[in-house]
C-alpha cells in the first residue's frame, strides 16, 4: 500500500496531496461543498464508500482543519461534518479538475456543469498573472524558488 506522506518533497502540491490526495477525498469534499452533504450517512449513500474508509477520511479532514464537527440539530449525540474556510478554499481545485476531466475523460460531454448563480454562466478556472493580468499558456508558465524553499535544495 502506498503511503500518504511525501517526506522528501519540498512542494506545496505534495503537502496538499497529503491532506486530500487519497482516493475518495476530493469526492467527499465535493459533495460537502456542492450538494450540502454533512452527515456520515449522506456521504456513504451518495458515494457508496465503505464505512471504514469514510470514517478515516472524515477524521483526517477534521485533524487537518478542512472540516469541523458539529452536533446535529435533531440528534446532538451525532455529529455533522462541515467544511471550514480551509476546506472551502478547495473549490477552485475541484472546478479545475472537473474541467480537465470534462475535456479528457468525458466522451459524452460534461456530466455536471458548475455555474454562476448570479447569471447562470458556466464557471472555469484559469491562470492569471498577478502583476500584468495576462492569461499565460502552458509554455509561458515558469517555476522559481519561493521563500519557503530551504537553502541548498
Amino acid at each position: 500500500m502506498l503511503g500518504r506522506l511525501y517526506d522528501n518533497e519540498v512542494c506545496s502540491a505534495a503537502r496538499a496531496l497529503e491532506m486530500v490526495g487519497e482516493r475518495w477525498s476530493l469526492l467527499i469534499i465535493r459533495n460537502a461543498m456542492f450538494t450540502g452533504a454533512t452527515r456520515f450517512s449522506e456521504f456513504q449513500r451518495s458515494l457508496r464508500i465503505a464505512p471504514n474508509i469514510l470514517t478515516s477520511r472524515l477524521q483526517r479532514f477534521v485533524e487537518a482543519g478542512l472540516m469541523e464537527t458539529r452536533p446535529q440539530p435533531d440528534a446532538p449525540e451525532v455529529h455533522e461534518y462541515v467544511l471550514t474556510d480551509k476546506g472551502l478554499d478547495l473549490q477552485p481545485v475541484i472546478i479545475a479538475l472537473t474541467h480537465w476531466g470534462d475535456r479528457w475523460a468525458a466522451p459524452d460531454g460534461p456530466p455536471i456543469i458548475y455555474g454562476h448563480d448570479g447569471c447562470g454562466g458556466p464557471l472555469r478556472q484559469h491562470l492569471t498573472c498577478d502583476d500584468c493580468g495576462a492569461t499565460p499558456t502552458s509554455a509561458e508558465v515558469g517555476v522559481r524558488r519561493g521563500p519557503g524553499m530551504p537553502p541548498g535544495r
